[in-house]
């Protein structure tokens, strides 16, 4: 359409947002025959650039199955790095806890992947489904409901007509709070650094996770002997340690990294943002479902983020291709109320586990030290209890949707 035609696209979803989690949607929604429009502010030539902007996503098992299922992981497989074991430590506490894959099957515990090789991935299979509309370079100027549907009105003065809106634009979405939905949210008085690091010596697929005073320092595996970095710092400290040149940067990580895997060069950019807690009081409104970071932004300690996205995604496309087939209204009070309750207790389970580790663990207090890490300890004893907690790391645990189990729509 033109920019100063108004006439109206009717699909059954309009999805408000185009990042990873918003694109996953609409591709596992067209792939199933339902007709979805995707809205992304940003230029094509921003998702399509080849250079490494330093964004890297931690893949579940649960999400690969989702990927794999909607076509999107081969284009990423040959680049993804596998996570075989991961190793827990409290600062310089010599007891610790160490997971490997091999203890709970054949199956690596996890992925990295750079987002740039998703978005790529994503886009080269949307381009191929008649049933998925893209429309950038513009953004959602309102969203109401309007009869058996809603309208999404674009910032041209375009209009989108669907049977469901979904909010897929981050934490501070603007559709979730237009439509009147609260949410709970805090500082954790924490900045996260993000930065990928050269080693000398190889990972071996090995992730990290240091937990100092400040808070967890991960050190992620990733493709051509390099590993991504999230260190959390206090946000009082955290600009001090942006504005160092490269050489004072390097040794200041280099002091929290060690020396165990040789010598380290920062690669790529490097860039900081705040922690904090969002959750929405509900993921519903009529004709609205929020998805990824609309509803839900929790604290990197786990990487598990983008994976919680991926299961809302899941779960509302297991519902919405459901309903389409049968000729229903994909955008049902009924249907949403569903989402709803499937959602929000995977979510707030994982809400409370990422901060209260976050709260237990960021400190240096001698009596609190010492009980966590007799905990790493005993759990680090407890074949069984591993493998709980590597299964739900993996996201293979609880009431999970069709593509997380590995089995098609």
């Amino acid at each position: 359409m033109k920019p100063d035609d108004k006439t109206i696209e009717r699909v059954d979803v309009a999805i408000c947002g185009g990042g990873l989690v918003g694109l996953t949607l609409g591709v596992a929604l067209a792939r199933h025959g339902v007709s979805c429009a995707v809205i992304d502010p940003a230029p094509p030539e921003a998702m399509t650039s080849t250079e490494f902007d330093g964004r890297v996503s931690s893949i579940s098992l649960g999400s690969k199955r989702v990927l794999e299922g909607i076509g999107v992981w081969p284009g990423v497989a040959d680049q993804a790095s596998p996570i075989l074991e991961i190793r827990v430590s409290d600062n310089n506490s010599p007891l610790f806890l160490h997971y490997d894959h091999s203890e709970v099957g054949d199956e690596p515990l996890g992925w990295m992947v750079e987002n740039r090789r998703m978005r790529a991935a994503l886009l080269a299979e949307a381009a191929g489904l008649s049933d998925l509309h893209q429309f950038t370079r513009v953004g959602v100027a309102a969203v109401v409901e309007a009869g058996e549907g809603a309208e999404v009105t674009l910032d041209d003065g375009r209009i989108i007509s669907a049977r469901l809106a979904v909010a897929a634009d981050g934490r501070r979405s603007r559709i979730r709070e237009a439509a009147g939905i609260r949410v709970m949210q805090w500082s954790y008085e924490q900045v996260g650094i993000v930065c990928t690091v050269h080693h000398e010596r190889p990972h071996r697929n090995i992730a990290h996770e240091r937990f100092l005073p400040a808070g967890p320092f991960a050190i992620l595996p990733m493709t051509d002997n390099r590993s991504s970095l999230v260190w959390t710092e206090r946000a009082a400290r955290a600009p001090e340690f942006m504005a160092l040149d490269d050489a004072a940067f390097l040794a200041a990580l280099s002091d929290r990294f060690g020396d165990f895997m040789g010598a380290l060069e920062v690669v790529g950019p490097r860039w900081s943002y705040p922690l904090s807690l969002v959750h929405a009081e509900r993921y519903t409104a009529r004709r609205l479902a929020l998805v990824g970071d609309a509803a839900h932004g929790i604290h990197p300690i786990a990487g598990q983020g983008f994976n919680l996205g991926i299961r809302d995604v899941a779960a509302l496309a297991e519902l919405v291709v459901e309903r389409r087939r049968l000729g229903l209204d994909v955008g049902a009070p009924d249907l949403l109320a569903h989402y709803q309750r499937w959602r929000r207790f995977d979510t707030t389970l994982l809400i409370a586990m990422t901060d209260g580790l976050n709260r237990l663990f960021s400190n240096d207090i001698a009596p609190v030290q010492l009980v966590r890490d007799i905990g790493l300890a005993a759990v680090n004893r407890s074949p069984s209890l591993k493998r709980v907690f590597m299964r739900h790391a993996m996201g293979v645990v609880g009431d999970l949707p069709r593509l997380a189990r590995g089995e098609p729509l």
